[in-house]
């Protein structure tokens, strides 16, 4: 039996997909662009606002789920320019803990929902 995850403290999903989804011991939650989930703007000015939006939206549906980012034991970051990656990896970093960090990957694709740079997502485990 899965779970459905909503939140208002996080963009509304865009297509057929739940913001998160809880199997079993585990969270998946689907990948988080900059959306402001306030007033439903993008935030792209600069790759860290927009990073730290990402996450913000992230620590959201953790939270809606009684959970937060060290219940993360994996991460996807979807860049369209890897050259954004240090900038993109020390925002990141700066929500989690580096000795209780979960696995991660980090690719650079060829274009992002709404042009953003940067998506994320997460599996946590409860």
């Amino acid at each position: 039996m899965k779970k459905i995850i909503k939140t208002s403290r996080a963009p509304k999903p865009i297509g057929p997909y739940n913001q998160a989804v809880i199997a079993g011991n585990y969270m998946f939650i689907s990948g988080q662009i900059a959306i402001n989930p306030e007033n439903g703007e993008l935030v792209t000015h600069n790759i860290n606002d927009e990073t730290s939006q990402v996450m913000e939206n992230l620590r959201s549906i953790l939270d809606e789920a009684s959970l937060d980012f060290e219940n993360v034991v994996k991460t996807t970051i979807f860049l369209s320019n890897m050259d954004d990656f240090s900038d993109v990896n020390k925002v990141y970093g700066s929500y989690l803990n580096n000795l209780t960090a979960p696995a991660r990957e980090t690719v650079q694709v060829s274009k992002l929902p709404a042009g953003v740079n940067v998506e994320i997502s997460m599996i946590a485990m409860l």
